[in-house]
């Protein structure tokens, strides 16, 4: 399997466990910097990888109104703030080819929305900048069909991609994940993740926003973590997930970020005891 290297982190088997948090959005510059130093110093005592996640801009909203976002160009200054002065890499999401340069200026990982897994133009865009490349897998795919999304990437001789599940469409206003997938994602060659706060989003299942099923979380990394098919966690996390401009359902409180984290790496240690057992 490709393992994944950028600043002082190496993702992929044989290595820690690395989570990738954050709040969903970047409201302002106080709350991402606050988010941002509190998850610094927990996955530093804990000795744990930390590639800190926010997106400048939520392109893909329920409704018209829903907060999208600051402007293009002040999203991106903080996102570089967080780097620069707490020396942590981050990952933000790409929407269009036209952004991609201009992104992969900041950030270390460019990340391709689920929605968006199929686009080739982007991806091949992505695939350019020679970035770690992130691409969630599209609610509508099998997870095999993401060999075929990872092969546009490294078409363009860029082989630093990760492949993350983030929970497949079961009806409406439903996901539902498939551990199976995880195993399978994991035959690409390339580390897979698991999103453990968009599985369990009800997408459009509050009326003119998405709901969510928070109290599964924990349980579903867990079993996600246990398959032994998995290399790295994203969250995503907020100091008050009630008041969060988007997806207020399911991002976890930031007081539950390290519990949880503690129960994960429990988890993954025994796993690697006992690697070649799974998976």
């Amino acid at each position: 399997m490709v393992h994944i290297p950028f600043g002082n982190i190496h993702i992929g088997p044989g290595h820690p466990l690395t989570i990738i948090a954050g709040p969903c959005v970047i409201e302002n510059e106080t709350l991402v910097l606050q988010t941002a130093e509190h998850l610094v110093d927990v996955t530093r005592r804990l000795g744990v990888p930390l590639v800190f996640k926010s997106s400048y801009k939520k392109a893909n909203r329920t409704a018209l109104n829903s907060f999208v976002g600051l402007d293009f160009p002040v999203a991106l200054g903080i996102l570089e703030k967080v780097r620069r002065r707490l020396n942590v890499p981050v990952l933000t999401d790409v929407h269009t080819e036209l952004e991609v340069p201009v992104v992969a200026e900041v950030v270390d990982v460019l990340q391709i929305p689920a929605f968006l897994s199929r686009q080739t133009d982007l991806l091949l865009a992505a695939g350019r900048t020679g970035r770690v490349v992130n691409i969630k897998k599209g609610q509508f795919l099998a997870p095999e069909d993401m060999f075929q999304a990872a092969e546009k990437v490294a078409s363009t001789g860029n082989r630093q991609i990760l492949l993350t599940e983030r929970g497949t469409t079961f009806g409406y206003h439903n996901l539902v994940v498939d551990m199976r997938g995880l195993v399978i994602l994991a035959r690409s060659g390339y580390p897979v993740v698991y999103d453990a706060t968009h599985s369990v989003q009800l997408p459009g299942g509050a009326g003119t926003v998405s709901g969510g099923q928070p109290e599964f979380i924990l349980p579903l990394a867990r079993a996600a973590v246990a398959t032994g098919a998995v290399q790295a966690v994203f969250m995503e996390v907020h100091p008050n997930p009630s008041r969060a401009l988007s997806d207020a359902h399911t991002q976890l409180p930031l007081e539950q970020f390290e519990p949880l984290l503690r129960r994960l790496l429990a988890v993954y240690s025994v796993v690697q005891q006992n690697k070649g057992e799974t998976g």
